[in-house]
């Protein structure tokens, strides 16, 4: 018999496959497609304080081997969510993730108190927003900036606490390493790539914000290295992420070391991807006489 399951913290994971914040909404759509109990866990679409309709203009842009978005965090904000979508969410069989977003750490902290005492498994902190005290530079890109914004809302949470880095931060192993010492039970990286796109025929940029996030498997060696790199770095559960496509791209995430990885852009391409990359890993499993993920993690 394989064993397919995880574990970060106390909480246990039935296999390694998340779906990434922002890719999944909160389960419902693909709910309608396959049974996504199946799933190791979901991270909940981005949620901020304060409910947000996102940005004007061109949301979603295709680039070869990728995408690019600024979709502008829209989502119902947190009491959105805890009055409309948490019933459905809390009755799925999977870990319940759910990713919060600020542009101040007050908003983080009282969005995170809202959330610690609801049934969810774990908050996803995204420090990749933009500090609007700081002049518009994310969290995410400074330690010492970054480690304040965790240490508040690790002060007002009892919830696992995961923190998502930007791959744009000026030192990802360093910042991942604060937040260890700030008290993460786990990291997820790697967010979007800042990114820009030109429409040559009307000379300006394709997005209103000119700058936007480029993910898919464009970014997949990067993101590989940056996660092996916090590995070696980090004595907390990782989970990775960046242009996973397939199970292979699921297996190399975790012999660099990733406790559970977190599937994004794919879902748009093929919308029941997180059924059939278990069943592979299964299959992998079976056919190279694995018993564990332990006994591939980190063999790199």
């Amino acid at each position: 018999m394989i064993n397919l399951e995880c574990k970060i913290g106390d909480i246990t994971f039935k296999n390694p496959i998340i779906m990434a914040s922002g890719t999944f909404g909160f389960g419902k759509e693909y709910g309608e497609i396959y049974d996504i109990n199946k799933l190791g866990g979901i991270s909940s679409k981005g949620l901020t304080l304060y409910k947000r309709d996102g940005n004007n203009g061109m949301r979603v842009f295709e680039t070869p081997s990728g995408m690019m978005n600024s979709v502008g965090l829209e989502n119902p904000g947190v009491k959105g969510f805890i009055e409309n979508e948490l019933e459905y969410f809390k009755s799925l069989d999977t870990v319940k993730i759910a990713n919060l977003g600020g542009a101040t750490i007050e908003d983080y902290v009282e969005g995170a108190k809202l959330l610690n005492d609801k049934e969810i498994d774990m908050i996803e902190l995204n420090i990749s927003c933009p500090n609007v005290k700081a002049g518009g530079m994310a969290f995410g890109i400074k330690n010492e900036v970054a480690r304040e914004v965790v240490r508040e809302v690790r002060r007002v949470v009892s919830l696992p606490l995961i923190v998502k880095l930007s791959p744009n931060a000026e030192d990802i192993v360093g910042m991942a390493r604060v937040c260890e010492e700030e008290g993460a039970d786990a990291i997820s990286l790697v967010n979007t790539f800042k990114a820009m796109a030109i429409d040559i025929k009307n000379r300006k940029p394709v997005f209103e914000n000119v700058y936007a996030g480029l993910s898919g498997p464009a970014i997949k060696p990067i993101a590989l290295r940056m996660v092996h790199e916090v590995c070696k770095n980090v004595s907390i559960p990782v989970i990775g992420m960046g242009g996973i496509m397939n199970v292979d791209d699921v297996i190399e995430f975790i012999m660099a070391g990733a406790t559970c990885v977190q599937l994004g852009t794919v879902n748009f391409v093929n919308p029941r991807i997180g059924e059939e990359i278990i069943k592979d890993l299964e299959k992998f499993m079976i056919e190279n006489n694995i018993k564990t993920l332990d006994e591939i993690r980190g063999v790199i």
